[in-house]
């Protein structure tokens, strides 16, 4: 009997993003958000790229990387529910995004718990959280914002039972 044989050919996928890569992600994520700027000024794609990096080198999946790109995307309205549906990618990185999109009116406790129920979500806002609460993007905003950002990202770290950061001081 002989055995049929393999092809072996079959390199892996750079990413099982369902069709898009994950440079194809970046560069769409970096166009829709294309003019904005973050709280401090700076570049909204330099946050993306920081939460993108922070997913990776905590162990993401090529799917949490890609969320991490689009991880505002509908949230800030640059990208609409309907369009991210039908993007060419996997049905993981759609609910990542949706879980952690903010909706309008929402409790942080609603909120952090739908994080929690999708998984590979709570490993997303944890790289969102770790870059938003950065002492060095902290420090230039005025302090009563300052204060009430750091006020507001350790309750949602508490929410997701995400341990303080090593690099932000306790009081």
């Amino acid at each position: 009997m002989t055995e049929t044989p393999r092809c072996h050919h079959h390199a892996p996928h750079p990413t099982p993003t369902a069709g898009l890569t994950l440079a194809e992600v970046e560069s769409l994520a970096r166009t829709a958000h294309e003019g904005q700027r973050d709280k401090a000024g700076r570049p909204y794609a330099e946050h993306l790229r920081a939460v993108a990096e922070g997913v990776r080198a905590r162990g993401g999946t090529p799917d949490q990387i890609a969320a991490a790109w689009l991880h505002d995307a509908v949230e800030d309205g640059v990208m609409s529910e309907r369009w991210l549906a039908g993007a060419a990618l996997t049905p993981r990185t759609k609910a990542i995004v949706l879980a952690v999109t903010k909706r309008s009116g929402e409790s942080p406790q609603t909120y952090a718990r739908r994080i929690l129920r999708t998984p590979g979500a709570r490993l997303v806002k944890e790289a969102d959280l770790a870059h938003n609460a950065d002492p060095a993007r902290l420090a230039v905003l005025d302090g009563p914002t300052r204060d009430r950002l750091t006020r507001k990202y350790a309750a949602m770290r508490a929410l997701l039972n995400l341990p303080d950061p090593p690099d932000l001081p306790h009081h």
